[in-house]
């Protein structure tokens, strides 16, 4: 069975989305020495859950205001939902969906980031309802 086992975020201005996601998650996130602009992302301690991923410079428009989702949704496990989404907004980022129960797993809210790229955040709760 394949899993997932890096993500990409693509951003007009990746210096200023580096910003954003460090202060957002307490992510780490490096420029790479390679041969083209692309910043490394740490989300958390080695040998625990989760993926790390890379930031790139968007090849194009940025994703037009209202139109459909046309790539996958990574979720960030998140101690506190509605502190996080206030915090997403706080540094510039936008409501996607407001926070909403997912019974028996806990509270979920999408939001958008500088760039309008979607992502979930997921509170774990087992009593959300």
């Amino acid at each position: 069975m394949s899993r997932p086992v890096h993500f990409e975020i693509h951003a007009s201005d990746p210096e200023r989305s580096a910003t954003f996601y460090r202060e957002l998650f307490g992510w780490t996130i490096d420029k790479w020495g390679g041969p083209m602009d692309y910043w490394q992302i740490v989300t958390g301690e080695e040998g625990t859950p989760g993926i790390n991923g890379g930031l790139m410079r968007r090849m194009g428009d940025a994703p037009a205001e209202g139109a459909a989702v046309n790539a996958f949704v990574c979720t960030i496990g998140v101690a506190d939902c509605d502190a996080s989404v206030t915090k997403a907004v706080t540094l510039g980022g936008t409501v996607a969906l407001p926070k909403a129960p997912i019974p028996g797993v806990g509270w979920l809210a999408y939001v958008k980031d500088l760039d309008g790229n979607i992502m979930g955040l997921l509170q774990p709760d087992e009593g959300a309802a």
